[in-house]
């Protein structure tokens, strides 16, 4: 559903990517483990009812680098999701979801393990939004108001 490739050479292209994600799903998709290496790289994942959730890292990376990159993901978009991790959850709020991912890898280089940070840092403040809203829909309001009373006159 969602993918982010940061190493142009292991997957240079778009057939090559899907090729790999068919494979990383086929071998895990029953597996109850939380890692596996495959074509020479670590994954480690996460699966919640109908999503699986990967981080995936060369043989040299930490693999403990990676479980943390997985948590705080996961538990980010658990968070932005009130906890309803699922498939249909997950793509109305698609945006979001490609904004947590932002926060935290940046080109294959970690920012940020703490997801109440990146949470903070993509949300989008809802009542913040719905005040603006209604501030800019009491100006036309107003602004409609006053051109009635104008034209009346």
């Amino acid at each position: 559903m969602l993918a982010k490739y940061f190493d142009k050479e292991t997957f240079p292209t778009e057939k090559e990517q899907l090729a790999f994600e068919k494979s990383l799903f086929s071998k895990t998709h029953k597996a109850n483990s939380e890692i596996i290496l495959l074509d020479g790289l670590i994954c480690v994942y996460r699966s919640n009812v109908d999503l699986f959730f990967y981080v995936i890292g060369t043989q040299s990376e930490n693999e403990l680098v990676l479980v943390s990159v997985l948590n705080c993901l996961y538990e980010s978009v658990s968070t932005v999701l009130r906890k309803n991790v699922e498939k249909k959850a997950l793509l109305d709020n698609l945006d979001i979801v490609l904004l947590i991912m932002d926060e935290l890898v940046d080109e294959g280089v970690i920012l940020d393990t703490d997801s109440t940070s990146v949470v903070n840092r993509c949300a989008l403040r809802g009542e913040e939004l719905n005040i603006n809203d209604q501030t800019l829909s009491n100006l036309a309001s107003k602004v409609r108001e006053q051109i009635q009373w104008s034209l009346l006159k």
